[in-house]
């Protein structure tokens, strides 16, 4: 049985510089990081890998670029990794990623029965939290959202239990196999590669399918299967502030005089 994981390459969000013109990413001489919730959707791949037997895959689309994310994946002990990269994919939105990387998790499933499919709860650059649920429907898996702990694997009766960590409670649920889990931080710590296993990766395959391999129709992929589009990004303009007090010094005083402006203000409720 797979146990599979979806990692997304984005910006490392300290340094993003977008085209004016086009609205675009400059890709050029910026950094690129491995999502930070698909490193704990990697670490639970790995973990489950281990405890159950079951092998892993980490899966990826992107420019070709994208392969360092997925020799990072190698590194930390993933079985199979695979860059989704074609032209035809560029400039998709959520919808359109779904649909390839459905595809995808379909196609390994042809050969192999696919149980689990790990996917951060939301990326970084886009926040939508769209691509996991996106999967999940178009493939008919048990869909696991926000989950923090995995409780119960029962392979034999083909079903999981997790806990999804809600807005000031949790809810333990029961699912069957196979399931879409979109994973938040504190489900677990995400390891570290040793030396070793870096220079092992430098040599290991990574895999990668362009169209030709997922047959998608054209239209359904890439800019021309996404029915949204960014038509602007910008940094919203930030009034200039006001200095109150001498918080350096006087602290107590400064304080007193920030509440009375926020009650003047009707900003607090009293």
């Amino acid at each position: 049985m797979l146990v599979i994981a979806c990692l997304k390459q984005v910006p490392d969000t300290t340094q993003v510089q977008i085209d004016p013109v086009t609205n675009t990413l400059v890709r050029d001489g910026i950094p690129f990081i491995v999502n930070p919730y698909d490193t704990h959707a990697l670490e639970e791949t790995l973990r489950l890998k281990y405890s159950h037997g079951l092998k892993s895959v980490a899966l990826s689309m992107g420019p070709p670029n994208a392969e360092a994310t997925l020799r990072k994946a190698l590194a930390l002990g993933v079985d199979r990794s695979i860059l989704l990269s074609d032209r035809a994919y560029g400039g998709a939105d959520t919808l359109s990623t779904s649909n390839v990387l459905a595809a995808a998790i379909r196609k390994l499933g042809e050969s192999e029965e696919v149980g689990l499919v790990f996917c951060g709860k939301q990326t970084i650059d886009g926040d939508t939290a769209q691509v996991g649920p996106g999967i999940a429907v178009r493939l008919g898996f048990s869909q696991l959202t926000l989950v923090d702990r995995i409780e119960k694997l029962d392979l034999d009766a083909k079903t999981i239990t997790v806990r999804r960590k809600l807005e000031g409670r949790y809810e333990i649920v029961e699912a069957r196999l196979p399931a879409m889990i979109t994973v938040v931080r504190e489900l677990n710590r995400p390891r570290y590669p040793t030396v070793p296993m870096r220079l092992a990766s430098a040599k290991a395959e990574v895999e990668s399918w362009s169209n030709e391999q997922l047959q998608l129709d054209v239209n359904s992929v890439g800019l021309k299967g996404s029915p949204t589009w960014v038509s602007r990004i910008f940094s919203p303009e930030r009034q200039e502030g006001e200095i109150i007090g001498d918080g350096m010094n006087d602290p107590v005083a400064a304080a007193r005089l920030l509440l009375d402006r926020l009650v003047q203000g009707d900003m607090l409720s009293v």
